[in-house]
């Protein structure tokens, strides 16, 4: 779905300040509250927002400890005891997991965790080894954070791409009156600051 820099804006903001409310945001953007509200539907409704919780920080919470682990999987071995959706089901079921990815290389899935310590790491390798369909894991540990997961800068880019795309479409088409005086396009020329949303 492409964004505007209105929509870049809005989602900056409620990035920044979560708790903002509409109209606040609408006085902020210098936008009508309406426009805020359907802006803030659509892009929900788009799967663009995915939610407005708090963002949660398991080291504050006591998971001082961030791994990634690599798993293999065991090939078919009927009743369901293989395959990335139901090895990804059970591991779903393990608190510590707080992400898994079906992978290309070497490795058939990659999982990020979280534990209280490097021993209570090999107690969350072990419960993610004993899942069915899991056949061997290996694990690195994450020293420092160096870029934080973080989307807003795919959401600059996209609503400063939909911004260049949109001036070179509605660039003025300049021509002549009979009388020799200059006129533009009157479409070309509309208020694209009006809100069309």
């Amino acid at each position: 779905m492409a964004i505007d820099d209105l929509d870049g804006r809005l989602i900056e903001l409620f990035a920044a300040e979560p708790r903002i409310g509409v109209l606040e945001a609408s006085r902020r953007l210098k936008v009508a509250r309406g426009t805020v509200q359907a802006r803030l539907d659509r892009l929900a409704r788009d799967g663009v927002i995915a939610g407005f919780g708090p963002e949660i920080d398991a080291a504050a919470l006591g998971y001082g400890v961030t791994a990634f682990v690599t798993l293999q999987l065991r090939q078919s071995l009927g009743q369901g005891h293989s395959g990335h959706d139901p090895v990804g089901a059970r591991l779903a079921q393990v608190p510590e997991v707080i992400e898994a990815h079906t992978i290309t290389g070497p490795g058939d899935m990659l999982c990020r965790v979280v534990a209280r310590s490097n021993t209570d790491l090999q107690r969350v390798i072990d419960v993610i080894v004993d899942v069915a369909g899991v056949e061997r894991a290996s694990s690195v540990i994450s020293l420092a954070t160096q870029v934080p997961y973080r989307t807003l800068p795919l959401v600059r880019a996209a609503s400063a791409q939909r911004s260049v795309s949109t001036h070179r479409g509605t660039s003025t088409h300049r021509g002549t009156h009979r009388d020799g005086t200059a006129h533009r396009d009157a479409a070309a020329h509309r208020d694209t600051s009006a809100e069309t949303w």
